[in-house]
Formats: C-alpha cells, structure tokens, sequence
C-alpha cells in the first residue's frame, strides 16, 4: 500500500485498510442513517448476535450518521464488529489462515520486532490539549463512545479500547484492553478487571506506592495487529507493540505522546492522554460484562485527560461483549483455544489431547471447555488432561468435559449424547450410584450399573441483571434492523435485558440518565463519592450495606 504524503512508510494495514478490505469481502454494512449511540447502535448490531443469525453471516457495521439523545452530531464514524464478528473477519484481520493462527501467534511472541519511532503520526494530525479540553465538544464529548446495554449502563464506555502504560522499574509498555467509563469531558473510569497478570494493575500499585500519578494513553482505534495483540494473554516481559510487529513483520510505527512518556501507535485512529489517579478511587459502573450479567458499581480507578489526538477521519471502533456469542468472546476464543492446546500438547507432553475447545454461547468461554481425545488413550492420560486443563488459568474450567473426536464440542446435544452414553457417573465423575443405564449401548463397565449426577441450576440469591439491553431498545433496534432490509432476525432467548433481583433504585436512575445522554450529571455525582479508604474493586453495595448510606443517583 502506498503511504500517504509526508507521512510515515508503513507495510501493514491500519484500520481505514482493514474496513476497505471487509467492504470488498461484503462483509461490511454501512448504515448512512442517522443513529443514537447512546440507544440504538450497540442493540442494532446486537441482533446479529441474538437473531439467529449464523456466525459466517455476521458483518462489521460501519456508522456514519451518528447523533446522542439530545440530538449532537459527530465527525468521527463509528465501526463495530470490525475485528471479531465472525473468523473469517479476524482471519482478515490477522492475515493468516485459520488454521495457522497457533503457529503465528507462537512465532510472534518467540520473535518479537521492535517498533520504530517516527514523525508525522496520522493519530497527531488532530492534537487537542490543556484548557482546550474544557470547552464544549472538545473533550471527551467530541468522542461518539456509544451505550453497550441501554437501560442497565449508566454511561457510555470505551470497549475496545487499549490502555498503555509503562512499568516504573524496568521501563517495558504494557498494553491491555479495558473498559472505560466516559465521566466527563476530562475524566475517563478505568477498570483494570484484575485477572491473571494484569499488567496495568501491577503498574499501578508501583505508581500508588511510590506516591504518582500513572501516565497512561487510551487507544480508539488502531491497525488490527495491534488490537489482537492487546486482547492475547502473552507474558509480562514482553511489549505488545513488538509482539504486533512480529504478527506483521516488520516494526510498527511509534511517536512519543504530546503529554505522556509514552509509545503511541502512529497508525492509531483516536488517542486520549492523561495521568491516573493512584491515590483516589470514585464509583465506575453498572456496566454489562462479557460474563452475561450487569457488573454492579465498585470503586475503581479514573484518568484525568491532559490531551486527546486524532486522525483527521477518525473511526472509532467499538466492540460487542456482555452475553455472548459476542464479538468480544469469538476474538479471545480464535486465540485462547490454541494457546491453551499448545500448553497441554508441547509444555506438558499431553500429545493425546486433539482439540481445546471453549463452549461460547452464554457461559463465555472460561466455565465449560471441552477437551478432544485421541482413541484408545489410556485412561490415566485422559484424567492427566482434565486435571492440567483446570490449571491452565484460575478463571477458566468450572466444567471439563473430555470426548472422542466423533462428538461435535460446539453441539450441545452431542455433548449430552456423550455424557449420557460414554460417561459412567460411579466411575468418571462424583454421582449418585446404581442406577440402570436404560435405552442405549449397554456398557460392561461397573458390573452394567449406570449412576445419575445431580445439578442443582435454580437461582438461589438474587443476581444482577442480564446485561442486554433493556427491550424497548432492542424493539426499537429491530424496527431499524427491518427498515434497512436486513436478515430476518430470529430471536433467540435472551434477547433483551431483565432484573434478577440485585438492582438498586438509584442504578435505574443512572441508567435513564444515561439514555437521555445526560451521563455527566452522573459523572459529577459520583466525583462526590471518591475515598482512599477503600482497596480497588470495593463494590459499594457492601459499604452501603455496612455504612447504612446510599449510592450517588
């Protein structure tokens, strides 16, 4: 590809590249008509997702015509499912075969290519800092984040957006992906989700102990390399800014941040500077995770902006979480899936296990994995591989289910097949025994004796809701979904959000707030409620239920 004038020389695809080439595919909707982010545009998409609609038949959408509830307009486009909707979007995004993506992964983070730094950065071509961010759509407001589940999130949130910053100690840039809660035009929520090797959660203890503030830069928007290595677990030591140059060969182009010691990614779409705060927290949330529920208001960390850069025709992009499929578990499952077989199969000699296999719809990957076996594999090897899958990652194997590759792990009535007819409870899991095996193969094992296993699924506590979007947005979507003459939807259960239970008044609120684009309000409100008493993640239902008080509306 040619670069452009004065601007630096580039071999991979940024994300302008990315979308023509998924346009080319047709696997690019461009919707020109106006759309509410803050209403509209993550449930639009949604139904993709929850209409019945068959993962190779997924597509990215493109927004052009964006406005807010209160009628704004913005400059900047917005792309969603860009990077995930289906493989063969990832697949063009990663430019390699679906069936190379282990051996691409393992080269790249085996041999990682430093990147280079340059001048001219299209993500500076905009460069808005200092007082400047205080006037009205200057700041975060000039950024048309949208709403992920309307009715349940009480601001809109940066979703697929990467967070950078540097270890104090040793001076090695991490990158992760983390939400981001838009407060206000100079003040952006940070949740570090702290799961195994966080590397910006270790980061921020470093700055929290020596008593500063964390630099830090917030990518929107970036060359599809740099996006999938920001969503990969790869070791601490290692910059994801090397890994992606080894993903396409050749460095990636850098520049300094205007305010923060930091490598930016020069191809970067939107970028949002600033320092985060290590010695206050202030409530963030409710917000629908990629778990399938409302993650409910905790206290956690915020960043005050001190510039936000951009490209001239800035795409924002946005990605689908909360219950899945979603964007946001196929663009980890395409890349956990090998990474986890290759730690059973070449770390741990495990060679009978075929396949690893992470059950997507509603249960998100890390609850129910499916192991493939190899025939005629003894049965000591077999147990070997269940017990090593449930030490790969603390978040991942509440169920491991090992089957012969004749069963389809992504059918889950084949997967009861297998559990009726080749699993013997007395033997093969905790049950409750003798019991008659009934109508099928009669298996010699146990004397002919069959067992029973007993699951109790019912809800035993009130739980947060199902983190969709309330229905009247999701009606509200399908009637745009048909007016654009769209596939017909067939909605699958759940398709739109519902309380179980664990939601306070005031989150109600937050959320209508939020709906009407009217989210600043809340974002002053909860400034109100900042301490440093309190350790990361506190929820605020346990200091309200230990203090007696209530939360910000």
């Amino acid at each position: 590809m040619t670069a452009k004038e004065n601007q630096p020389s580039r071999t991979y695809p940024d994300l302008h590249d990315h979308i023509a080439s998924l346009d080319a595919a047709g696997m690019l909707v461009r919707v020109d008509r106006l759309i509410n982010k803050d209403t509209e545009m993550h449930p639009l998409v949604r139904w993709q997702f929850r209409g019945g609609i068959p993962e190779h038949e997924r597509k990215a959408f493109l927004f052009t015509n964006v406005t807010d509830s209160k009628g704004k307009t913005y400059d900047i486009d917005v792309v969603v499912g860009a990077l995930a909707a289906n493989r063969e979007i990832y697949r063009i995004g990663l430019g390699c075969d679906l069936d190379k993506i282990e051996q691409t992964w393992n080269r790249a983070t085996a041999s990682p290519i430093p990147p280079k730094l340059v001048e001219n950065a299209p993500c500076q071509e905009i460069v808005i800092q200092g007082d400047e961010l205080d006037r009205e759509g200057m700041g975060l407001d000039a950024i048309p984040v949208p709403i992920s589940t309307p009715g349940w999130d009480n601001a809109p949130y940066t979703t697929l957006s990467q967070y950078i910053t540097k270890d104090p100690d040793t001076g090695v840039q991490n990158m992760g992906n983390y939400r981001g809660q838009v407060k206000a035009r100079r003040r952006l929520g940070m949740n570090p989700s702290l799961e195994l090797r966080p590397g910006i959660y270790q980061h921020f203890l470093k700055y929290k102990e020596r008593g500063e503030k964390m630099p830090a830069a917030v990518i929107l928007g970036a060359p599809p390399a740099i996006t999938f290595t920001s969503t990969q677990k790869i070791p601490e030591r290692l910059d994801e800014l090397e890994v992606a140059g080894a993903l396409v060969g050749s460095p990636i182009n850098v520049v300094r941040g205007v305010t923060v010691d930091l490598m930016i990614p020069a191809e970067a779409e939107i970028v949002i500077e600033g320092y985060i705060e290590t010695e206050w927290l202030e409530p963030e949330a409710p917000f629908g995770e990629s778990h399938g529920h409302v993650n409910l208001q905790e206290y956690n960390a915020y960043m005050v902006v001190t510039a936000i850069t951009r490209k001239r025709k800035a795409i924002l992009t946005s990605i689908i979480s909360q219950v899945t499929p979603s964007e946001s578990s196929l663009i980890k499952r395409i890349s956990l899936e090998p990474l986890l077989l290759q730690q059973l199969r070449d770390v741990l000699g495990l060679r009978c296990v075929k396949r690893v296999v992470m059950h997507e719809p509603l249960t998100n990957l890390r609850k129910l994995v499916t192991l493939i076996i190899e025939k005629n594999t003894p049965r000591v090897e077999v147990w070997r591989a269940l017990h090593a899958m449930a030490t790969q990652h603390r978040a991942i194997g509440k169920f491991i289910i090992a089957v012969d590759d004749d069963i389809d792990p992504d059918n889950a009535d084949a997967l009861w097949w297998a559990m009726s007819y080749r699993c013997n409870p007395a033997l093969d899991m905790e049950v409750v025994k003798h019991r008659d095996q009934g109508h099928g193969p009669r298996s010699q094992r146990n004397g002919g004796e069959d067992a029973s296993v007993l699951f109790d699924a019912t809800l035993k506590e009130p739980f947060p809701p199902i983190s969709l979007p309330k229905r009247e947005y999701m009606e509200k979507a399908r009637e745009i979904w048909e007016e654009l003459k769209l596939p017909a939807l067939k909605p699958q259960a759940p398709w739109f959000g519902v309380s179980l239970g664990e939601w306070a008044p005031e989150f109600d609120v937050m959320a209508e707030r939020a709906t009407r684009s009217e989210y600043w309000t809340t974002g002053e409100i909860i400034a109100q409620q900042r301490r440093n008493d309190v350790p990361m993640n506190t929820e605020t239902r346990t200091l309200r239920d230990k203090e007696g008080g209530k939360g910000p509306t």
